[in-house]
Order: C-alpha cells, then sequence, then structure tokens
C-alpha cells in the first residue's frame, strides 16, 4: 500500500461535543457494519468506566478503508484531566477533525488540543457538530472559531481550513448549510483531498516513534506509532532506543494493524506512514523510539503540560484490609501505579519518605479518581488523601501555585450565587457573555480553588450547571481558601451499626452508613453540621428491661444513608482524612483511627 493512500487523522474537541458519535459514524461508513447489522453506540470506548460516565478516557486508534484510502482515526479524551492522552498521539497524525458543538461554539478543551495541534503544524478540518439543537447557531460559530485561530496564531494554510456543517447522531454532513445530506461523504471527500498524506523518508531504514502502548494477553507490551521510514516485519531485529539514549536489541514477535474496533494480524509487514502495533519487548515506554539502525538517534518526543494535583496513595491498614481484595502489599499497589505511569504519560509516581505510601501526581482529580476505580475492579485496597496542589519556588525564590481558565455555563437564575462561590474560591472574573437561555462566566482560578467545585456548582444549580478547564500558568500564591464548613462524626468502636443507635444520631447530622453495616474505630459514619468532629458509639444495643413500654416493638425508620461516589468522596475529606476504596466498598476515616492517638497528635501541635 502506498504511503499517498493513507490518511492519519485525530479527532479533537472538548467533553460532550460528539466526538465519539462521530467515530461511530465513520466506522459505519467504511463497512464496519454489514446492512443488516446492529451499529454498537460508542464502539470506540472500551472501558467500561467510559461507558459508564460517557467520556473518552484513552486515546485509542482505528482505521477505515474508502474509496481505496486507509483512513487512520485516532479518537482522543475531551476532559482537560486527560489532556496527556491527546498531547501524545499528535507525533502520529498528519490531520486533525476539530470537532464544535453548534450551539456551544469553541470550549476550554476545544483551545487546548487545538493549541497543541496548531502547534505541531497539522492541518485542521472543522466540523461543526449538532447544527439540530435548539440554540444552534452554525454562523456565529464558525467566526468564533477563526477568531479562536488567530488567537492561537495558526498559520495562514492553518486559517483557511475547511468547515463542515451537519450532525453526527443524524448521519450527515455537508459543506454548506443548504446544500443536500449525503451522508458522511462529504467529511470523507473532505479528508482525502485537504488532509496530507503521512511524509516518509524513502531511503531511510525502519523508524517509528512509540505514541502509544497497548497490552495483549499473548504477546504482552505492544508499541504503537507512525511508521515514519522503511517496514518492519515478524522476526526482524530492531533497536529500542530510551528517551536517555540506551539502546536494548528486540525481536519483533507481531505487527499489527489496526481496523474497525479491534486489530488484525493479516499482514505481517508494517510499512512507512502507517499507523501499526510491535510486540517482541520486554519493556517499552510512550515517546522511545524504535528503530532498524542501531546508531539510529531517538526521535523528538511532545512537550507535555506539567500535572498539577497529588495525591498520596497507601495501603490499607483499616481493621478490615484484606477482607474484599486481593492486592493489598505496598508492592502489589506500587508496581500498579508504576504500571499506570508506564502508559500514561501525564501521570508520575514517586516515593515518599514513608513506607508504603506513595504521592501520584496528575492533571486533575478525575484523573487520579479514574485510576482509582480501574484498581478496585482489579481487585486492590488502596487508601488515598486528598488532592493538593503542586506548588515550586520561581526564579525569585516566590511561592508559585498552578492557576486554571475556568468557564462556567448556567442559567441566568442562578449568576449571583455561582458569582459568589467563585470569589469565596479566590477567582478573578475575566469575561462574562451570554449563551443560550444563561450565561457563560470565564474566570482565572487556582487550582486549589477547583477541588470540590463541580458538585458545589450541580447543586447550586440543581444540576444545570456546566464547567469546563483549562491549565493556564504557574502565579504567586493567592490566600486560603476556606474547606468543608463541616465536621465529621467518627465511629468510637469497632463492631455493627445499630438502628437504635443511628436513630439517636440522626439528629445530629446526616448519615452516611445504614443499620447492619460493619463498622471500625477511627471510620467517618456521618457528617457533623458543626466545625469539630463528634466521637460517637453506633453499635450500642437498647438495654432490655423487665417493662413494657408503648414504644416497644415499633420498627425504627432511618433516612436512607448519603452514599459518596469515588470522586466526591476524594473532594468532600479533609487534609487528616482518607478515602479507604476496595472492591465493594467506599469508606471514608480518619487517618489515625484512635481518637487516644488523635488527641495525642493535636496537643503535640498546640505545644509546638
Amino acid at each position: 500500500m502506498s504511503a499517498e493512500k493513507i490518511r492519519n487523522i485525530a479527532i479533537i474537541a472538548h467533553v460532550d461535543h460528539g466526538k465519539t458519535t462521530l467515530v461511530d459514524l465513520l466506522l459505519q461508513a467504511g463497512g464496519l457494519y454489514r446492512e443488516n447489522q446492529s451499529v454498537e453506540e460508542r464502539a470506540m470506548d472500551s472501558m467500561d468506566q467510559e461507558r459508564e460516565r460517557g467520556i473518552t478516557i484513552k486515546a485509542k486508534n482505528t482505521a477505515i478503508l474508502w474509496n481505496d484510502y486507509t483512513i487512520n482515526i485516532v479518537d482522543t479524551p475531551g476532559h482537560a484531566d486527560f489532556g496527556g492522552e491527546v498531547e501524545r498521539v499528535m507525533k502520529m497524525v498528519d490531520g486533525v477533525l476539530l470537532l464544535v458543538d453548534a450551539a456551544e461554539g469553541p470550549q476550554a478543551q476545544t483551545r487546548f488540543v487545538l493549541r497543541k495541534a496548531l502547534a505541531q503544524g497539522l492541518t485542521p478540518i472543522v466540523v461543526v457538530n449538532k447544527v439540530d439543537r435548539e440554540f444552534a447557531d452554525p454562523a456565529a460559530v464558525h467566526d468564533k472559531v477563526l477568531e479562536l485561530f488567530l488567537d492561537l496564531e495558526a498559520s495562514e494554510e492553518q486559517f483557511e481550513s475547511p468547515f463542515l456543517y451537519g450532525s453526527a447522531k443524524e448521519g450527515y454532513f455537508v459543506s454548506q448549510l443548504g446544500d443536500t445530506r449525503d451522508g458522511v461523504i462529504p467529511l470523507l471527500e473532505a479528508i482525502v483531498d485537504k488532509i496530507a498524506p503521512p511524509w516518509i523518508d524513502n531511503e531511510a531504514p525502519f523508524r517509528m516513534l512509540a505514541s502509544n502502548i497497548d497490552w495483549d494477553d499473548y504477546v504482552g507490551r505492544v508499541a504503537i506509532g507512525k511508521v515514519l521510514s522503511g517496514e518492519v516485519a515478524k522476526g526482524d531485529k530492531i533497536w529500542r532506543i530510551a528517551r536517555d539514549g540506551e539502546r536494548t536489541a528486540i525481536k519483533v514477535t507481531k505487527v499489527f494493524q489496526y481496523t474497525g474496533v479491534g486489530r488484525s494480524e493479516d499482514s505481517t509487514v508494517g510499512e512507512a506512514g502507517n499507523i501499526i502495533g510491535i510486540s517482541g519487548f520486554e519493556d517499552v515506554d510512550i515517546g522511545e523510539t524504535l528503530s532498524a539502525d542501531e546508531q539510529g538517534e531517538a526521535l523528538p518526543f511532545v512537550d507535555i503540560d506539567p500535572p498539577t494535583v497529588q495525591m498520596q496513595f497507601s495501603v490499607n491498614d483499616s481493621p478490615f484490609s484484606g477482607r474484599e481484595g486481593k492486592y493489598v502489599t505496598s508492592r502489589q499497589v506500587r508496581d500498579r501505579l508504576i504500571r499506570e505511569a508506564k502508559t500514561n504519560i501525564s501521570i508520575d509516581v514517586s516515593d515518599s519518605d514513608r513506607a508504603g505510601i506513595f504521592n501520584v501526581a496528575a492533571r486533575g482529580a478525575m484523573q487520579i479518581a479514574v485510576l482509582v476505580e480501574e484498581m478496585r475492579r482489579e481487585d486492590y485496597e488502596v487508601c488515598v488523601s486528598r488532592p493538593r496542589v503542586i506548588t515550586k519556588r520561581d526564579e525569585n525564590d516566590v511561592l508559585v501555585e498552578p492557576f486554571e481558565t475556568l468557564y462556567v455555563e448556567i442559567p441566568e437564575e442562578y449568576v449571583s450565587g455561582v458569582m459568589k462561590a467563585l470569589a469565596s474560591r479566590r477567582a478573578e472574573i475575566v469575561n462574562m457573555m451570554p449563551s443560550g437561555g444563561g450565561s457563560v462566566i470565564e474566570a482565572t482560578i487556582p487550582t486549589r480553588g477547583l477541588i470540590g467545585f463541580e458538585f458545589e456548582l450541580l447543586n447550586m444549580t440543581s444540576g444545570h450547571g456546566i464547567m469546563s478547564h483549562l491549565f493556564k500558568e504557574y502565579g504567586p500564591r493567592v490566600g486560603e481558601i476556606a474547606g468543608r464548613a463541616t465536621g465529621t462524626l467518627v465511629s468510637m468502636e469497632d463492631g455493627v451499626a445499630m438502628a437504635y443507635s443511628l436513630d439517636a444520631l440522626e439528629a445530629r447530622g446526616k448519615l452516611f452508613i445504614a443499620a447492619g453495616e460493619n463498622v471500625y474505630e477511627g471510620q467517618i459514619i456521618g457528617e457533623n453540621p458543626r466545625s469539630d468532629d463528634l466521637p460517637v458509639n453506633p453499635t450500642k444495643e437498647k438495654h432490655l428491661t423487665n417493662h413494657r413500654s408503648s414504644g416497644d416493638g415499633k420498627g425504627i425508620q432511618l433516612s436512607p444513608p448519603l452514599k459518596f461516589s469515588l470522586e466526591r468522596a476524594i473532594e468532600y475529606i479533609s487534609a487528616d482524612e482518607l478515602v479507604e476504596a476496595t472492591p465493594q466498598n467506599v469508606r471514608l476515616r480518619k487517618r489515625v483511627l484512635s481518637a487516644t492517638e488523635r488527641k495525642r497528635q493535636a496537643r503535640k501541635v498546640t505545644s509546638d
């Protein structure tokens, strides 16, 4: 297959602008499904969490065949926390489909991913999606995208990018809004005509940059990337060149081609210009060079924006440790975190100064919550701390912290309340624009101020508020931001929670547990409306007497307990608390379980 017949593209967009639906449409157009076969929605979202959350988390690639062309498609995440997945695939492609919602227009993540694509010199095709939405204004979105191109200093060629309009859900795109609808053909024609074929060096030996890492149960690690020159076949000897220059000889055991929603071994040769997978490694990392030339130079890799938040992972040392999970030791937890860091370059894992506790730095709390959820589903038990931002010293030895550009879209009646909440989180309002039936607030906010804000926004706006954010810069640290205003109800005893005790405790606050649940000393079982922590005994039973009372025999009616999602729990806890995540439960607890020891430590801090 000639490189002239190959097109390599990434689909980039803000979260929920219809990107994965567009991929489904292209797969259908490429003949993945027979005419009488049902189309699987969100076919590329292979992780359970992706389907449950309705977002793309991991970048994945596929290919379709159309009119003798092979179109390699990389589906990328749209959430800011997973931006590292977007950044690293830019080296695999020659153009991008920039998908923009016809009602919302360019959003925070649109700016982020487009900036990365333009910096790599990639050619964009702008796809204005959801033109059938209420409040859709394709003409205004067209102008906003061009303004964004100017703002991001696009080249003249990039500024002249083609626009298409349509609806991935309805299955059509057109070059002009009044054109006859002919399915997805106009978009496929634009990809073939406007995206250049991959540039290859016909004289050089095989070279490829590992832009993604996959796993195969039979052959182990699979390096995925675009072949820049030469070709590679099963049985070839090649060299793995690490980013520090170290070289290791490799024998290729398999060459994978990507088609539909899987990979194929029909062809044992990886040709220049194509996106392929290669196995045969004991170890390989993203950003490493694979070459047939032992003396070849390492290929440059895209710079990744730094992580901005850090959390601590530790072994589960509660009395329930080992009851629900299979992997509970510090070595097992550490190995799993290191494995994650090898395939997710925006996560950094390091040992802390205390045994069994590991620092995990990432782009945002959601990214780490996804990792914790994956570990739970793989039978790990782990405790995680509240996120804290990563600060550093600048060239003038001034303490600086990360700031983000925040966009909040809300109905008009909630504007004043949201503005007040943002002010309490040290946000500075930059702009305010009308949007549909409400407003979009643009603000600069310290990353600290974002922790827990999404849940507050949902509560304040009855679920109507939408937020997105984008790393902006490091700046001088601003003042303190008030944390949780409430205290907690902390169990004093190990045992089974009794309805009699919980009935009395309900008057003191909200409960997080139900009658019949096992609890332990130091576990947080509820919320105290006041700011202090209140030790309570949820295991106390009603003492039996010889006298019958009028209330005897009547069932106690308890309110349903408040159950936290993993993300909500992580953002709810204070600095002296942890989330215990096991395959069956998410519990909140104190770092130090013993009430006596907590008092001793508090007295020591006071005396110091």
